[in-house]
């Protein structure tokens, strides 16, 4: 590989035993598909090169145990970074770094940190330390492993609180939102409550005026009549006929044409009509029987003078 981009050059050349030696090539970036290639590469050397920032990828190279990449220009690492788990040893002597990724509290192997001569952030520069001898570079990655721990912890409890707050949050608005809903069912049940108050009350106003409408009507009709009424004169109460008076009607009927014939055979043309000889028989002889019956009272009212 080429010295800017690493391609071209035979990374097994450079390989001794589980060594891997790329300082002083002049790499601008890291050839991290050559280099997943030869797993048995667990020390690898990138000093003195020109790397300006890894790869995201480069945190696939989990077989390292050893890494240097002091004296590059690199001005942060990977966010996962964290993910070389078995990193045991790591350089990052002279580069521009200000701060760590989170990630790299997860580097629980790492027992050998060099940090000198970046521009770090005061408080991680504090509890970095110097690493001047092998016992002071072994106590920068105890400590800094912890400060990164720390951040880690205080970043987790602050995502928890972000997530319970984004919860709490969540529960207020669907709490708002039942509600929301609560108060909108009670209102449209209010007003269909008001409306079939309103109904009802309009029912009840039309059954009045009707009632009123026919209680007025009858009582004109009354008054109507009345008037009437009161202009005839009293009339006697009226007797039923009684039964003596009725036969006494028939007896004067009869008599009446019993008295029509007898005037209609003695006076008329009639009288030698069949009929007509026969009543005249009979009143002669009805009449000499009154005749004697009145002689026969005269004889007896003489013989009691006597």
């Amino acid at each position: 590989m080429s010295r800017g981009s690493g391609k071209g050059l035979s990374l097994k050349d450079k390989l001794d035993g589980n060594e891997l030696d790329l300082s002083l090539c002049d790499l601008n970036e890291v050839p991290v598909r050559e280099l997943a290639a030869l797993p048995k590469a667990t020390v690898l050397d990138l000093s003195c090169n020109n790397l300006v920032s890894l790869p995201s990828d480069f945190c696939s190279l989990m077989h390292l145990v050893k890494l240097d990449l002091s004296k590059n220009r690199l001005q942060q690492l990977p966010l996962d970074f964290g993910r070389l788990v078995n990193l045991q040893h790591l350089d990052l002597l002279n580069n521009h770094l200000v701060t760590l990724p989170v990630s790299f509290a997860q580097l629980k192997n790492l027992k050998w940190l060099d940090l000198k001569d970046n521009p770090l952030d005061p408080v991680l520069a504090k509890v970095a330390g110097d690493c001047l001898d092998e016992n002071q570079c072994k106590q920068a990655a105890v400590k800094v492993l912890q400060h990164m721990k720390a951040i880690q912890s205080e970043q987790d409890r602050q995502r928890q609180r972000k997530l319970q707050a984004e919860r709490e949050m969540e529960k207020r608005r669907e709490a708002e939102q039942r509600a929301k809903e609560a108060q909108e069912r009670e209102l449209r049940k209010r007003e269909k409550a008001e409306e079939k108050e309103r109904r009802r009350r309009e029912y009840d106003a039309q059954k009045a005026a009707k009632q009123e409408m026919e209680k007025k009507t009858k009582k004109e009709t009354v008054h109507t009549r009345k008037p009437a009424s009161s202009s005839r004169p009293p009339q006697p109460p009226r007797h039923k006929p009684s039964w003596s008076r009725s036969v006494l009607r028939v007896l004067l009927f009869v008599l009446f044409c019993i008295l029509c014939t007898l005037a209609a055979c003695k006076l008329t043309e009639l009288q030698h009509q069949p009929l007509c000889v026969s009543v005249n028989t009979l009143y002669g002889d009805v009449v000499a029987a009154l005749q004697n019956h009145k002689t026969l009272q005269n004889m007896l009212q003489h013989n009691s003078q006597q």
